[in-house]
């Protein structure tokens, strides 16, 4: 089984992520920030994932906390759930339309953390929810699950669908980066290791 079981305590967040990559998009995400848990709901049902998140945090103060602490934390379970990468694909890709909006993402499960985050100015809020952390709920995913990352949104103007688009992609690409090919044995690189 590639599952991982993570739990991050800080001063600020208590956060509990449970992950299987071989699951079947089964979700149980409570963050106490409605709209990322949206998003991250997206990110396990397009992913196939079993994704469970729960998560306590200084929301009185704002949602910054709350949200990079869960996404360092999933970029950790990611990494965890991998395991040493033996017979994956390693690289995925998916182009998403959802209505105005095209986005394209792209990943490879090098070891390496990258990040190229391409999106059109949106609004602040959604609701209460403030969209600069876009681009760092997705900086804390790649620091931790050490991954390179290209997320372009080539098309789009509605906050929520340029956000919810990236997520639909983000989790397609994965969902082939991490398949098991069977016409690969060991690691999918030629040093041996990713």
């Amino acid at each position: 089984m590639r599952t991982a079981r993570v739990e991050r305590k800080t001063k600020e967040s208590h956060v509990l992520v449970e992950l299987n990559l071989d699951g079947d998009g089964s979700i149980n995400v409570d963050t106490g920030v409605p709209f990322f848990d949206h998003m991250l709901s997206q990110l396990g049902k397009h992913s196939g994932f079993n994704l469970t998140v729960k998560t306590t945090g200084d929301v009185d103060v704002d949602s910054h906390h709350t949200v990079e602490d869960t996404s360092l934390a999933f970029g950790q379970a990611l990494r965890e759930a991998l395991g040493d990468k033996a017979g994956i694909r390693r690289f995925g890709d998916a182009m998403v339309p959802l209505d105005e909006v095209l986005v394209q993402a792209a990943v490879d499960l090098s070891g390496r953390p990258y990040l190229v985050h391409r999106q059109p100015e949106i609004v602040e809020l959604i609701g209460t929810f403030d969209t600069t952390l876009g681009k760092h709920i997705w900086e804390s995913i790649v620091a931790e699950a050490h991954i390179a990352l290209h997320i372009r949104v080539l098309e789009g103007r509605n906050a929520h669908h340029v956000f919810e688009a990236q997520f639909k992609a983000v989790a397609r690409a994965l969902r082939d980066a991490v398949s098991l090919d069977g016409r690969v044995s060991g690691i999918p690189s030629t040093k041996g290791s990713l």
